[in-house]
Order: C-alpha cells, then structure tokens, then sequence
C-alpha cells in the first residue's frame, strides 16, 4: 500500500468519512420521504433540525454526545418557538439576534461541545427569521424541527450502539497516522538536502497535530466507562495500544542529535542516509498499523526492519574500521535507537497477534487524571463576564458583528436569501484574528469556486436524476471535510445548494449571484469585526504559552533529577509530567503559526520565540533521552552538578515570566561532590554527565531567548 493509497484508506474508513455519510443520511431522508407523501415542507423542517443537531455531533464519549445532542434539541426547540413569536417585528428580531448571540457564544466557556451548541441554535434562528409563519403554526413547526433533531440523535445513537468501538479505533488509527507523518520529518533531519530551520517548523507543526490527535483519543478512551472498565480484551485492547503508542512517541521525541554535527561529520559517508530510509520504512510501517486498527482488519508485518539494521550496522562498523570520519560512536547511539523504536513498534503489532489475543494486561494507570474535566457551572459563566476574558471580548464582537450583519440582511441588501449575510458573519467571526482570516479567505474562494462548479455541472448535466446523485456526493464531501478541510467544504457545500435550488424549480443563476453577494458582505464584516473590534493578538498571549512550556520542562527535568538520584515516583506522576510537557509545547507551537498569520505589525521576536520553541523541543528531547535509559541505581553527585545548575536556571527563565513561581524541593540533589572520594566515571556515568551538561547549555541558551523577546 503505498502513500497515496494509505490516505485515501485513512479518508474512507476513518471518522470524518462516517460523519458525512451519516449527516447526509439524517439530512436526505426525511426531506425525501415526505416528499414522495406530498409533505416537502414537513420533511424539510424534519431535516432542519437534522442539520442543526449534528453540529453537536463531535467525536467523543457517547455520554457527552448524548448529553450535547439532547440539550441541543431543547435549545432548537426554545429558539425555534422564540423566533417565531417575533419575526413579525424586525426590531424585536434584531434583539433576539443580539441577546441570543451574546448568550449562545458565552456557551464557549463551557468548552468545544457547548460551543457547538450554541452553534446550532444560532442556526436555527437564522435559517427561520426570514420564513414568516400564523400564530397556530409556530409550535408544529417548533416540534417539526425538534423531531429531526430526535431523529439525528437516534440515528447517531443507534450507530454507536451497533459498533461501540469504531469511534476509539478510528480516533486511535489517526494518532498513529498523525505519529507515522512525525516520524518522516525526523527521517528529514538525517537527509543532506532540506533544511534544518525547515525541518523544525515542520516538526513543531506536526507536533502540534499529533498533540490535538492524543487529546482526541484520551477524550475517547478515558473518559468511556465503557471501554475504561470494559473486561473484554476488546476495548482494553486499544487502551494498551494507546499507551504503548505514546511511550513510542516520547522514544521518538527523545531521539535528538546536533544534526548540523552530524551532516558534516557522516554526510560524505552515506550512511545518514540509510538512517533516513529506515526511519520512513519505520514510518510507513506504522501508518500500515494504524490503516489496519482503523478498518478493524488483521495485518501482519512485510516489512523486514530487522534485515535493514543489521545492515545499517554493517555499514556503521564500517565507518568505524576505517577511521575517515573520526568515531562513530554517534552512529551506534543512532542504531540503538534504531533498535529501540523497531522493537516498540513490534509490541504494538502484538494487538494483531491471535495467538495472544487472551493475555492483554491492564496498566495501572488513573485515567481520570489524564483528561479535562469541564464543570458546568454558573459561577464559570459569571467569572467571564469581564473583559479580561478573551470568550466575553469574542461574545461582543459577535454580537455586535451579528447586529451589523442583520441590519444589512433586512434594510441595506434586502433579499429572498439574504439571512445568507448574518449566516455568513456568524461562522467566519471567530476568537482568534489569524483564523477569521484564515476561514474569510476559504469562505471566498470556495464559494467563487463552488459557485463555477455548480454552474457546470447545470449546465452540462441536464438530467435530474445525474444532479441528485452530484448533489448526494457533495453533500458527502462536505461534510466529510467540515471539521479537516474548511475549503473543499465550501467548494462542495455551494453546488450542493444551488443543485438544490434547481431541483426545487428556483432560478440558479439568480441564488448563485445573491449567494456570492451575501458571502463577500458577510466576510467583510466579520473581517473587520475581527481586526477593529478589541483584538487580543497572539503575540499577547505569548508568554502565558512560554510560562507553560517552562513550566512544564521545569517539572519534566525535576522528574529526571528524581530518577538520577534514585527518588522513587509513581510512573502515572510521570506520564502526567510528560503529557504536560506534550500539551504546551503544541499550544505554544500553535499560538506561534497563528501569530505569523497575523498582520506584521502585532507579531512580536518571531525569530526569537521560534528558537524558543525549538530550543525548549531540544530540551524535552534530551530529558526524555536520559530518562528512558536512566537505571535505579544512583548516579554520583558530580553527575548532579549540572542538573542543580540547569534546574537552577530554568527556575530563573520562569521566574522572569512568572515571579511568583514555586521552585521545586531539590534537596536531593544538594550532595557536594567533595564528601565522596575521587572516583573514575564509568562509560555510562560519563555519557550522562555529557548529556547534562548539555541540558544545562539549553536551558542557558532558553534564559537568553527569554530575555531577548521580553526587551523587545
């Protein structure tokens, strides 16, 4: 299966495919049903309410799903009945705009899945301000809607329950992908032609995906009684899996080397790259792994992983015969690695091992404390009503972008579909400037793009039935794309509507120039509520992202010194540390490619917190490195020396963000060397000594950095 292959695998048996075949399904059905019985606008206010509900539809446990969908349906239902009452009125519209969005907004204190909530209750409201109905039919049609919302959410449900675990295979299956994908840019570091600077913004990028994919597991498996507390081997199976892949990923992090060191030592040699090769070999075995737990499918390995290290070994002792390029000593480091990343991908393959399907082992591990917990609480909601929170700046900004919006919709650009604008300002405003941008530009394009598409696919294929089945697929891919791909959603969701039109004996030429219209209003207003209306640019939160990243290798580097001086630790403390480390450094990566796409101006020591980034990277590497190969027994305390010194000096970073930081007890560590008598380093003792000496170079290279972004 080669690359190409694999993705396309990835796409139709992962979880945004099944989303968009499921949403189609809930969508088309009722609407196609009642119109065989005579009763279109009764199927269509059932799909209304299917459209609405699956935006609460996001992946995780089936608890909150539930949950989410079942207090959406009441939202619709309320919201419904509300504009209804006041529709007649274009000022008492306009003010249950402005309440509704400022309160449905607020709903992101709560998190993503509140978040969507309110997203589908804004719809609502939307989608019915323009449809004028008598008193007597406001509630049937409330309960219309409300019905294809209990529609969506049984369907939803009724899928789950057919297949429990395909949810956490697929989440599982694209964190492996997302870890195969890291994988290959390290094997770039080994290659002669790229560029080293490239090489990092690649990695921190990808870093920042496979940290989103983790988190997505985690919400999955840890927070599903179900699989937590299942005793099958089935559902304990994949949280095995899950832990053994995040073991591999901290292996793979922890491999660093000074690569510009090594290009120019080993370069002329070949030899790096065969490292390279192996790494992708090694990649793409683990991308077949994760292609194979997604369809649910046995696998069993083609790869000979063993045969190319035994030769990579071959060559390496080579080089060291010869001498030409000084020790190779670098290079056996490498191939220990080597061997150690093969072997944890041959412990994952045993989830594919019939043999011992009976003998998966629990780990003892709390879950609970590896996943967010959100209080739904009131007290959340007033500690934000203050303009320090960046969700109430983003709820006023909304409502006052929506209000705008809806005055052009009904006085300035009065049209059939004009509630196209306010629907329009609603989902491109969003609480960072950088993807407001982001979405404004996709929004343009796709509409331009997927108007022109519409247009030919009317104009060339005049046979209804050929459009429906266009129209069908494109409603797929939609809304297969909506939560990866913003633009191909917008590329296929605007034929899609205009194949709609059509079908339903509307002028499409006449939606198509109003559709356009509309967007590029809509976008303009939701662009300039964005920049005008009190931004907070990210190179403002910088440094909350720099303190958690100092924060958390502070805690990481505490950990090694615990397990150098023979402190004994709970392995879940670990993994907590080490999950802290994962966490903040993608947010802060994340927080930093935002801030690029910001205007020049705001942007703020982009070089300088890029080699913070990388540097900090370096520093959780080389921390996991020695962690990992650390042994129980003591090291001697001129060893310690530098971890006292490096722990020290991160102390003072923090401390420069945070001046109220805690230092850590490190009264274990406070052993002179000059109490023990002279002694010789073993081998190892040395090599470790090397590696934390090193560390300490980083962290004093961090403090610098530090200082360079906050003069600025």
């Amino acid at each position: 299966m080669n690359e190409q292959t694999r993705k396309i695998h990835y796409f139709f048996f992962g979880q945004d495919f099944s989303d968009g075949l499921r949403i189609t399904f809930a969508i088309l059905l009722p609407a196609l049903v009642f119109a065989r019985l005579g009763q279109f606008e009764t199927g269509l206010a059932l799909s209304t309410g299917a459209v609405c509900i699956s935006i609460t539809d996001l992946p995780g446990p089936i608890e909150h799903k539930r949950n989410g969908m079942l207090y959406g349906n009441l939202c619709i239902f309320l919201v419904a009945l509300l504009t209804g009452l006041v529709q007649h009125s274009n000022l008492l519209l306009g003010l249950e705009v402005a309440t509704l969005t400022f309160i449905f907004t607020m709903f992101l204190v709560y998190g993503a899945r509140a978040g969507a909530l309110g997203s589908a209750a804004l719809l609502i409201m939307i989608l019915l301000m323009d449809q004028p109905r008598t008193p007597a039919q406001i509630l049937p049609h409330a309960a219309l809607v409300l019905a294809g919302g209990a529609w969506y959410m049984v369907l939803s449900l009724l899928l789950h329950q057919v297949r429990p675990h395909r949810a956490a295979r697929q989440a599982l299956a694209e964190c492996i992908h997302a870890i195969a994908q890291f994988l290959t840019v390290k094997a770039d570091f080994y290659t002669l032609e790229t560029s080293l600077q490239e090489d990092y913004r690649h990695l921190i990028a990808q870093q920042v995906i496979v940290s989103e994919k983790q988190d997505a597991v985690r919400e999955v498996l840890f927070k599903s009684r179900q699989i937590v507390n299942e005793s099958t081997n089935r559902g304990r199976r994949l949280v095995v899996t899950f832990i053994d892949v995040v073991d591999l990923y901290e292996h793979i992090t922890a491999t660093y080397y000074d690569y510009a060191a090594l290009r120019a030592q080993f370069g002329h040699t070949g030899v790096l790259g065969e490292v390279a090769q192996m790494i992708r070999h090694m990649a793409v075995e683990l991308d077949h792994i994760g292609a194979a737990i997604q369809a649910n499918r046995p696998y069993t390995t083609r790869a000979d992983l063993k045969g190319q290290l035994e030769a990579l070994k071959t060559h390496i002792d080579a080089i060291g015969e010869a001498g030409t390029a000084g020790s190779n000593l670098v290079l056996k480091k490498i191939l220990v690695n080597l061997r150690n990343l093969t072997q944890r991908v041959n412990d994952i393959l045993k989830y594919f091992d019939p043999a011992k399907a009976g003998q998966v082992q629990g780990r003892e591990l709390e879950f609970s404390r590896f996943v967010s917990h959100n209080e739904f609480e009131l007290k959340s909601l007033r500690d934000n009503l203050t303009f320090n929170s960046s969700v109430f700046r983003h709820a006023v900004r909304m409502t006052l972008a929506c209000s705008v919006g809806f005055i052009a919709s009904k006085l300035l650009f009065p049209g059939y579909h004009s509630y196209w604008i306010l629907m329009t300002t609603t989902y491109m405003l969003k609480p960072g400037f950088s993807l407001t941008k982001e979405r404004n530009y996709q929004r343009i394009l796709g509409t331009l793009a997927g108007g022109a598409l519409g247009v030919l696919i009317l104009l060339l294929i005049p046979d209804q039935t050929v459009q429906f089945v266009c129209m069908v697929v494109l409603m797929v891919i939609s809304y297969s794309f909506q939560r990866t791909n913003y633009i191909v959603t917008v590329t296929c969701l605007t034929p899609f509507i205009l194949i709609m039109f059509s079908l339903l004996g509307v002028g499409y030429v006449g939606v198509v120039e109003e559709r356009i219209l509309d967007t590029f209003i809509g976008c303009a207003i939701a662009f300039s509520a964005g920049y005008f209306l009190f931004p907070k640019w990210e190179s403002e939160q910088l440094e909350d992202f720099m303190r958690a990243v100092l924060r958390a290798n502070l805690h990481y580097l505490h950990k090694l010194a615990e397990s150098i001086s023979g402190v004994s630790f709970r392995q879940t403390d670990y993994k907590l540390v080490r999950k802290e480390v994962y966490v903040s450094s993608a947010n802060l990566s994340a927080a930093f490619q935002r801030m690029l796409s910001e205007p020049k101006s705001t942007r703020r020591s982009s070089n300088e917190v890029h080699e913070f980034v990388v540097l900090n990277h370096i520093l959780a590497s080389n921390i996991a490195s020695i962690t990992s190969a650390a042994t129980a027994q003591p090291m001697v305390p001129v060893v310690r020396k530098p971890l006292r010194l490096a722990l020290s000096t991160l102390v003072r970073s923090l401390k420069k963000l945070d001046p109220e930081a805690q230092e850590p007890a490190t009264d274990f560590l406070a052993v002179e060397a000059d109490a023990f008598p002279k002694q010789v380093l073993t081998p190892e003792e040395n090599l470790v000594r090397e590696q934390l000496e090193f560390i300490q170079k980083v962290s004093s290279d961090i403090s610098k950095t530090t200082d360079a972004i906050l003069a600025r």
